[in-house]
């Protein structure tokens, strides 16, 4: 245990996914076990870790960009340690060292849970720790964790990915999908209900196939079903669904269970039959757009979001077309659009017709035009409707400007609220209802105020993390105030 002289701070660095956001609060949770506390905002901290992402090629710049950065950086700060994770570390290994003989540790996605040993020997060494395991070791969420939210929180209930898309790596780094017992997911739920997280959302590569592993296809729709029993869990999520695994049971739970939200990420990838044949994803667009036709018949208010590669190997204007019709069919609320990049060790890496890049380029601007207007259309359906919101801290960067609160529709879309001079203001993790005055391509605003405002074991849940402790004076020692853990 280190003692208050030698205790060192910490700042993690996340690019990429939900999962590897939550992998980071479990980093986090780790350095504290071992006795270091986060880094002050504006201060150099002693260790930086960054959980990296492997899916784009822009995310290897980003690293090799801000590992160049730190460079000078440690050099001015002795004792200053720097570690890499993640995805990319699992693929690169000794690489990262080659090209950044400065960085101390090296870790993979199967053995996050070494990371403070490796620290200490590299420390102790004098030269760099590089760890690979090509198995996991023990399922993540047994590891400590140090949530970003006290209101909201991710809770694995899968890792890794069976399916063979030809433009993805995460397989080959992940490895193969492993289920956690539902017992288990439940009680970590619970848990988490009991310390005033009253939000979660299920994580998995693909959450729906939950279950393959101990011979349940229909274990994802139990999952929900459960979720809906626990007292005090208000919203549940999930993401995300492979549409080929989609099965209308999960579509029964959704519709069924009032704490599950009506919003579903699905991604498409593409609309194209052709293309979505040679990336292997094993579903076709009339396939995608039945999905969406049942979920909305049966949740007419659900909000659906999608994923889209733009500019695929081989991907003709024809292809592309498709992909627009697909997309005019199912009025997303939004899309994550990405152009394609190579990825070494993926087969469309080498596959022919690459596009050139003022090609992709082009495309990619047509589609954001198009996914902008439709998702403003859907919007604009809203205005003057009634709206639950769970305010949040950090959704709205314009907040101090405009005098207003943020949060998250039970459709999960932002909604930015104004206050009046006098009201009471919510706080994050509170909930209440607004009506909505205005809609924007991205976010919705509400500016007649506040009406059912619930003041939550949430937002108390915040409170209790950014209250100060203060010495409690006794007729003996003075005494130290106790702050509920977030």
């Amino acid at each position: 245990m280190t003692t208050t002289a030698e205790t060192r701070t910490y700042e993690v660095v996340t690019y990429g996914c939900q999962m590897n956001v939550h992998d980071s609060e479990r980093i986090a949770g780790l350095l504290e076990e071992a006795g270091y506390i986060p880094h002050v905002e504006g201060e150099q901290a002693d260790v930086v870790v960054f959980n990296t992402c492997a899916v784009r090629e822009n995310a290897d710049n980003r690293l090799y960009g801000n590992l160049g950065h730190l460079a000078p950086v440690k050099a001015g700060h002795p004792g200053m340690q720097i570690a890499v994770g993640g995805c990319m570390a699992q693929k690169d290994r000794d690489t990262i060292v080659a090209k950044a003989p400065w960085v101390d540790v090296v870790f993979g996605t199967h053995n996050v849970g070494k990371l403070p040993i490796l620290l200490e020997r590299a420390r102790i060494e004098q030269e760099a720790q590089v760890e690979i395991v090509e198995a996991l070791e023990a399922f993540p969420s047994a590891l400590p964790t140090r949530r970003e939210s006290p209101y909201s929180a991710w809770v694995s209930i899968s890792v890794g990915c069976n399916n063979t898309c030809t433009f993805c790596i995460v397989p080959q780094l992940r490895g193969k999908e492993t289920d956690r017992r539902p017992g288990d997911i439940l009680a970590e739920i619970h848990a988490l209900v009991d310390e005033g997280v009253q939000e979660i959302t299920l994580l998995g590569q693909n959450v729906n196939s939950y279950g393959v592993e101990f011979g349940d296809r229909l274990a994802f729709g139990k999952l929900l079903r459960a979720c809906g029993t626990i007292d005090g869990l208000e919203r549940v999520r999930f993401t995300s669904p492979h549409p080929a695994a989609f099965t209308d049971d999960v579509i029964a739970a959704m519709a069924e269970t009032p704490n599950v939200m009506p919003s579903l990420h699905m991604p498409l990838q593409s609309g194209s039959d052709k293309v979505l044949r040679a990336m292997r994803r094993s579903y076709r667009s009339e396939r995608y757009l039945g999905i969406i036709e049942r979920v909305r018949a049966a949740m007419p208010q659900a909000a659906i979001t999608t994923d889209i590669i733009v500019g695929f190997p081989g991907e003709t204007e024809e292809d592309f077309a498709e992909t627009l019709r697909v997309v005019e069919a199912s009025r997303f609320a939004a899309a994550f659009t990405f152009q394609y990049s190579i990825r070494p060790g993926t087969p469309a890496a080498t596959m022919p017709d690459q596009i050139p890049k003022q090609v992709v380029q082009e495309r990619y601007e047509r589609l954001i035009e198009l996914v902008g207007d439709l998702a403003w259309d859907e919007n604009k359906k809203l205005v003057g409707t009634p709206v639950e919101v769970l305010f949040a801290a950090g959704e709205g960067r314009k907040d101090a400007a405009t005098a207003r609160v943020s949060g998250r529709a039970r459709d999960n879309r932002l909604v930015h609220v104004a206050i009046a001079e006098g009201a009471e203001r919510p706080r994050p993790g509170d909930i209440g209802t607004v009506e909505i005055s205005y809609a924007a391509p991205h976010h919705l605003v509400a500016d007649g105020g506040i009406t059912n405002l619930r003041r939550t074991r949430g937002g108390d849940a915040w409170d209790a993390r950014h209250t100060p402790q203060k010495k409690l004076i006794g007729l003996g020692l003075p005494k130290r105030a106790t702050v509920a853990a977030g």
